[in-house]
């Protein structure tokens, strides 16, 4: 299916971007799926030794080299194998539940770095939020690193929730990605359902966004569901990104255009 979208995408005049959207999520309140059946190694852990779980998904270990290697080989793949133009990560790449991290190997990896102490029981505890972000975004670097080695043109993009909240939720960090030059694009999700909503995240992730170089494109909720943005809502949100300074917008999720396909149309004339 990627390569044929990739062939009918160019055919058109289309760029694809290989979109990772389960990142480190394994599975759907499926006990882990297939990765955690094969890989019981590389489960996430919560403070009572179950599989990490938040918001229905299932989640790996994020800070497990071999998980790891795992994500940074699959990205490999798709460039190598399907021409695409880039490859983006998600709300669940690079990140992981602010409640996990007590599996054996990264409470190893912690007693090594902190003189044989445990991880803090409390998994808000801002020290040790510190330290996972920190090895998240090391992996952010490598992917960067392994990335554009392979392909220097590649367009390494991520859609993270917003900050700081993604931070706290999700041990997501991307003002740092940004300001270290990791990414080619950041793409905040301002998900809202009303405009009040969604100018206030919208002002909060500009808050944090200092580069000139890399540019900031709002994430905005087009259908979720069965709900779809009223054209109105639509195109408030994008008047609001144009007010701000924004010179384009990223939609979820692509089924939305075919319902609002005249707002779309209309918005962006070049469409065709």
């Amino acid at each position: 299916p990627l390569k044929e979208c990739v062939d009918e995408a160019k055919a058109q005049g289309l760029k694809v971007h290989a979109w990772f959207e389960y990142g480190f999520s394994s599975s759907y309140s499926a006990n882990g799926g297939a990765i955690v059946a094969a890989k019981p190694t590389w489960a996430g852990k919560d403070q009572g030794g179950n599989l990490l779980v938040k918001n229905g998904f299932d989640w790996l270990n994020g800070l497990h080299p071999e998980v790891q290697q795992f994500m940074i080989d699959l990205f490999k793949e798709v460039i190598n194998n399907y021409g695409v133009d880039g490859v983006q990560g998600d709300d669940r790449l690079p990140a992981m539940p602010s409640t996990g991290g007590y599996d054996a190997y990264t409470v190893g990896l912690y007693q090594s770095e902190n003189a044989g102490a445990s991880p803090p029981p409390n998994p808000a505890e801002s020290n040790w939020i510190n330290w996972r972000v920190r090895k998240l975004n090391q992996f952010m670097k490598r992917l960067r690193n392994e990335v554009k080695a392979l392909k220097p043109s590649i367009m390494l993009t991520m859609s993270p929730s917003p900050f700081p909240w993604g931070r706290d939720e999700y041990l997501q960090d991307w003002p740092t990605w940004v300001d270290s030059g990791w990414v080619d694009a950041v793409i905040p999700q301002c998900y809202r359902y009303d405009i009040a909503a969604y100018n206030a995240s919208l002002l909060q992730q500009k808050s944090y966004h200092r580069s000139t170089t890399i540019p900031l494109y709002p994430g905005v909720l087009l259908r979720s569901g069965t709900y779809t943005a009223t054209d109105g809502f639509l195109s408030q949100m994008v008047q609001s990104n144009r007010n701000n300074g924004f010179k384009g917008e990223v939609y979820f999720f692509y089924e939305g255009v075919k319902d609002r396909a005249s707002w779309f149309q209309g918005q962006y004339p070049f469409i065709r």
